[in-house]
Protein backbone atom coordinates (compact mmCIF):
# COMPACT_ATOMS: atom_id res chain seq x y z
CA UNK A 1 0.00 0.00 0.00
CA UNK A 2 1.36 3.20 -0.86
CA UNK A 3 2.65 5.86 1.88
CA UNK A 4 0.11 8.42 3.08
CA UNK A 5 -0.11 11.63 1.75
CA UNK A 6 -0.03 14.15 4.41
CA UNK A 7 0.01 17.33 2.31
CA UNK A 8 -3.04 16.25 0.64
CA UNK A 9 -4.78 14.97 3.40
CA UNK A 10 -4.41 18.36 5.14
CA UNK A 11 -5.57 20.26 2.36
CA UNK A 12 -8.54 17.61 2.01
CA UNK A 13 -9.93 17.69 5.85
CA UNK A 14 -9.82 21.95 5.46
CA UNK A 15 -12.22 20.95 2.41
CA UNK A 16 -14.31 18.54 4.01
CA UNK A 17 -14.58 21.02 7.06
CA UNK A 18 -15.49 23.63 5.20
CA UNK A 19 -18.26 22.04 3.28
CA UNK A 20 -21.17 23.37 4.34
CA UNK A 21 -23.34 22.29 1.98
CA UNK A 22 -22.90 18.87 2.74
CA UNK A 23 -25.46 16.62 3.76
CA UNK A 24 -25.31 15.17 6.81
CA UNK A 25 -26.30 10.74 7.91
CA UNK A 26 -29.31 10.75 10.06
CA UNK A 27 -30.51 14.25 9.66
CA UNK A 28 -30.91 15.52 5.90
CA UNK A 29 -30.82 11.12 4.60
CA UNK A 30 -30.81 7.78 5.88
CA UNK A 31 -28.99 4.97 4.23
CA UNK A 32 -30.60 1.48 4.89
CA UNK A 33 -27.38 -1.29 4.08
CA UNK A 34 -28.87 -4.27 4.05
CA UNK A 35 -27.37 -7.14 2.85
CA UNK A 36 -23.20 -7.99 1.65
CA UNK A 37 -23.30 -8.17 -1.47
CA UNK A 38 -22.75 -11.54 -3.53
CA UNK A 39 -20.14 -12.17 -5.85
CA UNK A 40 -20.25 -10.77 -9.42
CA UNK A 41 -18.46 -9.69 -12.69
CA UNK A 42 -18.63 -6.70 -14.64
CA UNK A 43 -21.95 -7.12 -16.91
CA UNK A 44 -23.80 -9.77 -15.37
CA UNK A 45 -26.94 -9.34 -15.95
CA UNK A 46 -28.06 -11.22 -12.98
CA UNK A 47 -26.44 -11.70 -9.61
CA UNK A 48 -28.13 -12.36 -6.32
CA UNK A 49 -29.84 -9.29 -4.39
CA UNK A 50 -29.00 -8.86 -0.94
CA UNK A 51 -31.11 -6.11 -0.81
CA UNK A 52 -34.73 -5.71 -1.47
CA UNK A 53 -35.31 -2.12 -0.48
CA UNK A 54 -33.42 1.37 -1.95
CA UNK A 55 -30.17 2.34 -0.38
CA UNK A 56 -31.19 6.04 0.07
CA UNK A 57 -34.49 7.36 2.11
CA UNK A 58 -35.90 10.46 3.66
CA UNK A 59 -33.51 12.28 1.44
CA UNK A 60 -34.16 16.11 2.50
CA UNK A 61 -34.94 17.10 -1.30
CA UNK A 62 -35.65 20.78 -0.22
CA UNK A 63 -32.38 21.12 1.08
CA UNK A 64 -30.92 19.90 -2.18
CA UNK A 65 -32.87 21.96 -4.36
CA UNK A 66 -32.20 24.77 -2.28
CA UNK A 67 -28.34 25.00 -2.27
CA UNK A 68 -27.34 26.69 -5.76
CA UNK A 69 -24.20 23.93 -6.13
CA UNK A 70 -26.54 20.99 -5.72
CA UNK A 71 -29.83 22.01 -7.94
CA UNK A 72 -27.18 23.58 -10.75
CA UNK A 73 -25.13 20.30 -10.66
CA UNK A 74 -28.53 18.11 -10.59
CA UNK A 75 -29.50 19.58 -13.99
CA UNK A 76 -26.78 18.96 -15.59
CA UNK A 77 -27.38 15.00 -15.05
CA UNK A 78 -30.00 14.78 -18.02
CA UNK A 79 -27.71 16.14 -20.11
CA UNK A 80 -26.10 13.23 -21.59
CA UNK A 81 -26.39 9.95 -23.69
CA UNK A 82 -25.04 7.13 -21.40
CA UNK A 83 -24.42 4.78 -24.02
CA UNK A 84 -20.74 5.09 -25.29
CA UNK A 85 -20.30 5.34 -28.86
CA UNK A 86 -22.99 7.49 -29.43
CA UNK A 87 -22.01 10.93 -30.51
CA UNK A 88 -23.24 13.82 -27.40
CA UNK A 89 -24.81 16.98 -28.75
CA UNK A 90 -24.13 19.85 -26.58
CA UNK A 91 -26.70 22.61 -26.90
CA UNK A 92 -26.80 25.78 -25.94
CA UNK A 93 -28.32 25.41 -22.93
CA UNK A 94 -26.48 23.02 -21.88
CA UNK A 95 -23.17 25.40 -21.78
CA UNK A 96 -25.07 27.64 -20.04
CA UNK A 97 -25.76 24.83 -17.42
CA UNK A 98 -22.29 23.75 -17.00
CA UNK A 99 -21.56 27.17 -16.29
CA UNK A 100 -24.32 27.92 -14.25
CA UNK A 101 -22.77 24.91 -12.16
CA UNK A 102 -19.11 25.87 -12.66
CA UNK A 103 -20.14 29.26 -11.42
CA UNK A 104 -22.28 28.10 -8.00
CA UNK A 105 -19.27 26.06 -7.14
CA UNK A 106 -16.19 28.75 -7.73
CA UNK A 107 -18.37 30.67 -4.99
CA UNK A 108 -18.01 27.96 -2.41
CA UNK A 109 -15.04 27.95 0.02
CA UNK A 110 -13.55 24.46 -0.78
CA UNK A 111 -13.29 25.99 -4.06
CA UNK A 112 -11.38 28.92 -3.37
CA UNK A 113 -9.02 26.75 -1.16
CA UNK A 114 -8.78 24.40 -4.00
CA UNK A 115 -7.79 27.21 -6.17
CA UNK A 116 -5.72 28.79 -4.06
CA UNK A 117 -3.63 25.46 -2.91
CA UNK A 118 -3.01 25.37 -6.95
CA UNK A 119 -1.97 28.96 -7.60
CA UNK A 120 0.49 28.10 -4.87
CA UNK A 121 2.28 25.33 -6.92
CA UNK A 122 1.59 27.06 -10.19
CA UNK A 123 -0.90 24.88 -11.60
CA UNK A 124 -3.96 26.71 -11.82
CA UNK A 125 -4.71 30.63 -13.60
CA UNK A 126 -4.94 33.43 -10.74
CA UNK A 127 -7.90 34.70 -12.51
CA UNK A 128 -11.24 33.28 -11.89
CA UNK A 129 -12.71 33.10 -14.61
CA UNK A 130 -9.76 31.57 -16.29
CA UNK A 131 -9.35 29.24 -13.72
CA UNK A 132 -13.26 28.57 -14.51
CA UNK A 133 -12.14 27.67 -18.63
CA UNK A 134 -9.65 25.35 -17.05
CA UNK A 135 -11.80 23.48 -14.88
CA UNK A 136 -14.18 23.71 -18.20
CA UNK A 137 -11.98 22.07 -20.64
CA UNK A 138 -10.93 19.50 -17.76
CA UNK A 139 -14.84 18.29 -16.78
CA UNK A 140 -16.84 19.44 -19.70
CA UNK A 141 -14.87 19.16 -22.98
CA UNK A 142 -16.22 16.08 -25.28
CA UNK A 143 -13.93 13.62 -26.32
CA UNK A 144 -14.05 9.69 -27.94
CA UNK A 145 -13.47 6.55 -25.10
CA UNK A 146 -12.19 5.03 -27.92
CA UNK A 147 -9.56 6.06 -30.53
CA UNK A 148 -10.94 7.76 -33.59
CA UNK A 149 -14.54 7.83 -32.73
CA UNK A 150 -17.06 10.08 -32.14
CA UNK A 151 -16.92 12.49 -29.29
CA UNK A 152 -19.32 10.32 -27.06
CA UNK A 153 -17.77 11.11 -23.22
CA UNK A 154 -16.62 14.00 -21.02
CA UNK A 155 -15.15 13.69 -17.48
CA UNK A 156 -18.66 14.81 -15.68
CA UNK A 157 -20.54 12.31 -17.56
CA UNK A 158 -18.28 9.19 -16.98
CA UNK A 159 -18.20 10.28 -13.04
CA UNK A 160 -20.90 12.10 -12.19
CA UNK A 161 -23.81 10.54 -14.48
CA UNK A 162 -22.39 7.08 -15.47
CA UNK A 163 -21.75 5.23 -18.80
CA UNK A 164 -22.77 2.23 -20.36
CA UNK A 165 -20.28 0.42 -23.34
CA UNK A 166 -22.02 -1.92 -25.86
CA UNK A 167 -24.85 -2.65 -23.53
CA UNK A 168 -21.99 -5.12 -21.36
CA UNK A 169 -20.31 -2.79 -19.05
CA UNK A 170 -21.19 -0.42 -16.63
CA UNK A 171 -18.66 2.71 -16.57
CA UNK A 172 -18.45 5.02 -13.91
CA UNK A 173 -21.17 7.01 -11.95
CA UNK A 174 -19.43 7.28 -8.68
CA UNK A 175 -21.92 10.17 -7.61
CA UNK A 176 -24.37 9.66 -4.80
CA UNK A 177 -27.00 12.23 -5.58
CA UNK A 178 -26.64 10.21 -9.80
CA UNK A 179 -27.29 7.33 -7.62
CA UNK A 180 -30.49 8.20 -5.55
CA UNK A 181 -32.33 10.20 -8.56
CA UNK A 182 -31.88 7.02 -10.45
CA UNK A 183 -32.84 5.01 -7.18
CA UNK A 184 -35.35 6.75 -7.22
CA UNK A 185 -36.80 6.47 -10.65
CA UNK A 186 -36.30 3.13 -10.59
CA UNK A 187 -33.53 2.49 -12.74
CA UNK A 188 -31.06 1.49 -10.14
CA UNK A 189 -31.47 -1.38 -8.42
CA UNK A 190 -29.06 -1.47 -5.19
CA UNK A 191 -27.83 -5.17 -4.32
CA UNK A 192 -26.02 -4.71 -1.53
CA UNK A 193 -22.79 -3.24 0.48
CA UNK A 194 -18.67 -4.46 -0.61
CA UNK A 195 -17.31 -4.65 2.80
CA UNK A 196 -13.82 -4.14 3.56
CA UNK A 197 -11.79 -6.21 5.12
CA UNK A 198 -11.59 -6.02 8.85
CA UNK A 199 -14.37 -4.70 9.25
CA UNK A 200 -17.99 -6.61 8.74
CA UNK A 201 -19.84 -4.10 7.58
CA UNK A 202 -20.64 -0.03 7.01
CA UNK A 203 -22.42 2.26 9.69
CA UNK A 204 -25.10 3.85 8.63
CA UNK A 205 -23.36 7.13 8.83
CA UNK A 206 -20.43 6.00 6.75
CA UNK A 207 -19.95 8.61 4.02
CA UNK A 208 -17.68 6.60 1.55
CA UNK A 209 -19.43 3.22 0.08
CA UNK A 210 -18.53 0.79 -1.90
CA UNK A 211 -21.55 -0.82 -2.77
CA UNK A 212 -22.91 -3.25 -5.73
CA UNK A 213 -25.86 -2.53 -8.15
CA UNK A 214 -27.48 -2.86 -11.06
CA UNK A 215 -28.60 0.10 -13.82
CA UNK A 216 -29.52 -0.52 -17.13
CA UNK A 217 -29.96 -4.08 -16.89
CA UNK A 218 -26.22 -4.75 -16.45
CA UNK A 219 -24.22 -4.86 -12.78
CA UNK A 220 -21.63 -2.91 -11.37
CA UNK A 221 -19.90 -5.67 -9.17
CA UNK A 222 -18.05 -2.58 -7.01
CA UNK A 223 -18.73 1.03 -7.30
CA UNK A 224 -17.39 3.21 -4.07
CA UNK A 225 -18.81 6.33 -3.75
CA UNK A 226 -19.02 9.61 -1.24
CA UNK A 227 -21.98 9.88 0.51
CA UNK A 228 -23.94 13.55 1.29
CA UNK A 229 -20.70 15.61 0.35
CA UNK A 230 -21.23 18.18 -1.79
CA UNK A 231 -21.19 18.70 -5.91
CA UNK A 232 -17.79 21.50 -4.85
CA UNK A 233 -16.05 18.71 -2.67
CA UNK A 234 -15.61 15.85 -5.28
CA UNK A 235 -15.01 18.71 -8.14
CA UNK A 236 -12.52 20.07 -5.79
CA UNK A 237 -10.94 16.72 -4.87
CA UNK A 238 -10.77 14.92 -8.31
CA UNK A 239 -8.87 18.37 -9.72
CA UNK A 240 -6.57 18.81 -7.30
CA UNK A 241 -5.38 15.15 -7.31
CA UNK A 242 -4.94 15.88 -11.59
CA UNK A 243 -3.39 18.68 -11.90
CA UNK A 244 -0.77 17.52 -9.35
CA UNK A 245 -0.31 14.63 -11.86
CA UNK A 246 1.29 13.88 -15.53
CA UNK A 247 0.54 10.61 -14.97
CA UNK A 248 -1.77 8.71 -17.02
CA UNK A 249 -3.35 7.11 -13.74
CA UNK A 250 -2.71 8.44 -10.13
CA UNK A 251 -3.09 6.74 -7.37
CA UNK A 252 -2.98 8.99 -3.93
CA UNK A 253 -3.76 7.57 -0.48
CA UNK A 254 -4.96 10.35 1.80
CA UNK A 255 -7.08 9.70 5.14
CA UNK A 256 -10.03 12.32 5.14
CA UNK A 257 -12.18 12.49 8.60
CA UNK A 258 -11.68 8.42 9.82
CA UNK A 259 -11.53 7.81 6.24
CA UNK A 260 -8.42 5.77 4.44
CA UNK A 261 -8.75 6.40 0.93
CA UNK A 262 -6.83 5.68 -2.21
CA UNK A 263 -7.98 8.39 -4.37
CA UNK A 264 -7.48 6.99 -7.95
CA UNK A 265 -7.95 9.58 -11.09
CA UNK A 266 -7.01 8.44 -14.76
CA UNK A 267 -6.36 11.34 -17.62
CA UNK A 268 -7.67 11.23 -21.05
CA UNK A 269 -5.35 13.83 -22.54
CA UNK A 270 -5.81 16.90 -20.88
CA UNK A 271 -10.03 15.95 -19.18
CA UNK A 272 -10.44 13.47 -16.43
CA UNK A 273 -11.20 9.95 -17.78
CA UNK A 274 -11.89 9.14 -14.35
CA UNK A 275 -11.90 9.95 -10.53
CA UNK A 276 -13.56 8.19 -7.60
CA UNK A 277 -12.50 7.12 -3.79
CA UNK A 278 -11.29 3.24 -2.79
CA UNK A 279 -11.84 2.67 0.74
CA UNK A 280 -8.99 1.20 2.21
CA UNK A 281 -9.86 0.79 5.72
CA UNK A 282 -11.65 3.02 8.59
CA UNK A 283 -9.64 3.93 11.84
CA UNK A 284 -12.42 2.52 13.77
CA UNK A 285 -11.34 -1.16 12.84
Amino acid sequence: RRALNHELSKLFNEMWDMDVNRLMPGKDYTIDLQGKAGAAQQGDSAVQDSAARHLFHNINEERLKSIKTFATFISLLDNYETSTGTAEVVTPEEIVENNCFLDAILETEVMKLAHEYLLKKNLAKPNLADFKYQLYDIWFQLYARKEGDRPDSCGFEHVFVGETRRGKQILGLHNWVQFYLQEKRNQIDYKGYVARKNKTRPDKDDQVLSIQFSWKGLVKPIGSTFIGVSPEFEFALYTVIFLLSDERVTHETVKIEEYELQMVVCRHGHHIGTAYPVLLSTSSE
